[in-house]
């Protein structure tokens, strides 16, 4: 038996006459989160934070429609540069400051000038957003932007306190003031973080949990033996290889769903010293490598067929997946071929990766294939947030992360490869890209939208800054005692209607 089961065993003891132990849910999650503020943060398992501490504007649903969260509803004008927001009375702050149209004002103007924001182009749009009533917002465009539902629906629609963000500017993440569900209450980096219920939410009868902590463990073995052990309630990401063994636990639980975002090997070609490589430097080297990965291969070795191969910020059965350009074969003969074009028979590559063993193991076989193309790779294992510090950074020559995914197509694409993207850590810089992502933006028929993705897609397969892997699904595996849980293709775990009887 396990210490906090002992534990807990102990405490029912003692207490069978008095009132019952509040309701509690411990997650394990794949990797640490950065940063908690919604203008700084890009870590996929800091949204699943995000989903209890910060109420957005609007949200998502399982069938991946827009629905009212802090915003009620909403009117666009016939032009579609006008968008206004009604919103509800019923709202506050955890410090218990009110949430009207003057912080909804605040918070896209803090997202839009913040020096640290990377939510910079999701909200690029926005010429202007004025408090039009005591809760009406209206934003006004400077061109049509039929993703900006889309990107308040995420981190650029997540409402944070004025009074606290004031106080604390970039230093707001330390101890984030929202107005979610559950409050902060502690974190220790690598160790846990903290919520608690907040009794004052607009909503708050439709959450019985009490406490939540959410804890970083990256290895998905142990990630698992501590849910099997009873020290953990909930994890998110099982390893495909242990998904049938999770079924065939009696003791367990366990939901899967498709995601909406995608695996990629990021490749600095303009980020400081470190894109001075042919790698960096020359197409033919990025295509070349692409080449020399069969992405099928590991699907099947690495996935246990759970993923889908691909090769474009959208997976294969997706709308906006361009079939001009299907997933390639692996071609080691023409990747040499575009090697010696390139006037290189050989390459250095240092290749960095999360921490995290299937994550590792696929690179080993990357490793493995592209050496028959000429590519010496060694492999550098980091925690996440490393990860991602060292892409801000420019400290690295090939990073492989995932994106977790968006509603809109635009969420997938823009931030991550336009020349002034919030994310844009290659830091690759087409105007004819530019042009038509921004293009995109505008267009409401999805027909000549589409039309302006693929222009694009065909740019990207050219020059691969980012060299796209597959699509991930989402395995979730818990406790048998815990009910209400949904899986969104967001990833994302709401805990609205969760309990847990443990």
């Amino acid at each position: 038996m396990s210490l906090r089961r002992l534990a807990a065993c102990l405490f029912l003891s003692a207490a069978l006459a008095g009132p019952a132990a509040a309701a509690s849910l411990t997650i394990g999650l794949g990797d640490d989160a950065d940063v908690l503020d919604p203008a700084q943060s890009r870590t996929f398992v800091g949204r699943i934070v995000y989903a209890a501490l910060c109420d957005k504007l609007v949200d998502i649903s399982t069938d991946l429609q827009i629905v009212p969260q802090l915003a009620t509803d909403w009117t666009w004008s016939d032009d579609a540069r006008s968008l206004v927001m009604n919103l509800r009375q019923d709202a506050k702050f955890h410090d218990g400051e009110p949430f009207d149209a003057k912080a909804v004002v605040y918070n896209i103007e803090r997202m839009k000038t913040l020096p640290e924001s990377r939510r910079k182009s999701e909200l690029a749009s926005v010429a202007s957003v004025a408090a039009t009533g005591p809760y009406q917002v209206t934003f006004t465009l400077g061109t049509p932007d039929v993703s900006l539902l889309a990107q308040l629906s995420d981190r650029a629609g997540m409402m944070v306190s004025p009074k606290a963000a004031a106080a604390t500017g970039a230093n707001f993440g330390a101890s984030p003031v929202c107005s979610g569900p559950y409050r902060f209450v502690e974190r220790i980096q690598q160790d846990r973080i903290v919520l608690e219920k907040f009794a004052e939410h607009w909503d708050a009868a439709a959450y019985p949990l009490e406490r939540v902590t959410y804890l970083p463990i990256p290895d998905t073995t142990v990630r698992l033996a501590n849910l099997r052990s009873g020290d953990l309630d909930m994890v998110e990401r099982v390893a495909a290889s242990d998904a049938a063994a999770v079924k065939a636990d009696a003791g367990l639980k366990s939901e899967t769903v498709i995601g909406l975002g995608y695996q990629a090997l990021y490749v600095n070609v303009a980020n400081g010293a470190r894109a001075d490589n042919p790698l960096g430097k020359d197409k033919r080297v990025r295509q070349a490598f692409s080449l020399a990965i069969d992405r099928d291969a590991i699907n099947q070795v690495v996935y246990e067929g759970t993923q889908a191969a691909g090769n474009q910020p959208f997976p294969p059965e997706s709308p906006w997946f361009d079939k001009a350009h299907p997933v390639p074969a692996r071609d080691i003969e023409k990747a040499k071929a575009l090697m010696a074009e390139a006037g290189v028979t050989s390459v250095d590559v240092q290749l960095q990766a999360a921490n995290v063993p299937v994550t590792l193991q696929a690179m080993q076989v990357i490793q493995s294939m592209v050496a028959e193309a000429g590519f010496n790779v060694s492999l550098q294992a980091t925690e996440f947030t490393t990860l991602l510090a060292a892409q801000s950074s420019g400290d690295f020559q090939i990073s492989r992360s995932d994106w977790s995914g968006r509603l809109d197509p635009d969420g997938n694409i823009h931030q991550f490869i336009t020349c002034a993207g919030g994310q844009n850590d290659v830091k690759y810089c087409n105007p004819a890209l530019d042009a038509l992502l921004n293009d995109a933006r505008t267009i409401t028929d999805p027909v000549a939208r589409k039309a302006k993705y693929d222009a694009a897609n065909a740019i990207m397969q050219d020059d691969l800054p980012i060299i796209y892997l597959g699509n991930q699904s989402y395995i979730y595996a818990f406790d048998a005692g815990v009910t209400g849980f949904t899986p969104y293709p967001d990833g994302l775990i709401r805990l609205r209607g969760m309990n847990n009887a443990d």
